[in-house]
């Protein structure tokens, strides 16, 4: 394979990975990550390198377009920030430390996980309760946009979504994803966002997550240009392209086909990491 389809190739799959990852909320790097390892045969390092300026890209391309809807609670986003960089500089200290099979595995048990998250059938169980005193002193309750107007909500259990945050940087350090699927959770079930703030509000935030770990990866130089390049661009498209969509979009059948895709892809990569054959 020559180098301009190589490329062609991959910018095309970046773009579905960055469409899918803007609707669902979990990131392209759940795609990413196993197009580039398992079916291009890049070493795994890369791979996460690349992924993580294409979890930028797309943290720039949907939050953006969510922000002036009046999805994303900016609010929580910076809150919940303090947590998820954090993490993700330990994860991506702790990726440099532990073998190519040993990363294969964890990120095919995170791509089960998040397979589960999204295949599971969705509802706005936003919090009707008292807020959280933490939420209101910093003033994170607000309101996001339906067809019959603005619907206000309220946060709860700021604090035990904080500490899920801590994990999901960890994650995306270690694995370059955006760890979407532990953010969603954190604020779709534990703080009982409307699952379009919960999607939004991951967008934003998982920009900022892969920045704090991408440095780390780019001074160890496992950021390759001239594979970061299209992965970026496709993400960048995809993601715009899915952020159009959000508004109206019925994502209950492509939750369930995106979930069984990152299953089966989840078990692929399982034991190419048990088999070693991913160990370069």
């Amino acid at each position: 394979m020559n180098i301009l389809l190589f490329t062609i190739l991959i910018w095309l799959g970046s773009i579905i990975a960055g469409f899918l990852g803007s609707l669902t909320g979990l990131g392209g790097g759940i795609v990413i990550i196993p197009l580039l390892t398992l079916v291009f045969g890049v070493d795994i390092r890369y791979a996460i390198g690349a992924s993580l300026i294409s979890v930028i890209a797309t943290s720039s391309g949907a939050a953006a377009a969510y922000v002036k809807e009046g999805f994303s609670n900016i609010r929580i986003g910076m809150f919940l920030e303090i947590a998820t960089t954090v993490g993700a500089l330990a994860g991506a200290f702790l990726a440099l430390r532990l073998s190519t099979p040993i990363i294969a595995v964890i990120f095919g048990l995170v791509l089960v996980h998040s397979a589960y998250i999204s295949s599971r059938p969705r509802s706005d169980n936003v919090c009707l309760d008292k807020p959280d005193r933490l939420a209101a002193i910093l003033k994170m309750n607000g309101a996001y946009p339906t067809p019959e107007g603005l619907r206000p909500y309220n946060v709860c259990s700021v604090p035990f979504g904080f500490g899920l945050m801590f994990i999901a940087g960890i994650t995306s350090g270690l694995l370059g994803i955006g760890s979407g699927a532990v953010k969603v959770l954190a604020m779709d079930r534990a703080m009982r966002l409307p699952f379009k703030v919960s999607t939004a509000t991951s967008n934003f935030m998982i920009g900022v997550t892969a920045a704090a770990s991408a440095g780390i990866y780019l001074n160890k130089g496992y950021i390759d240009p001239g594979l970061a390049m299209p992965v970026m661009l496709g993400v960048l498209l995809g993601s715009s392209l899915g952020a159009r969509h959000l508004f109206g979009a019925e994502t209950k059948k492509l939750r369930l086909i995106f979930g069984i895709v990152i299953f089966i892809l989840a078990l692929e990569m399982i034991y190419s990491g048990l088999k070693g054959g991913l160990l370069k």
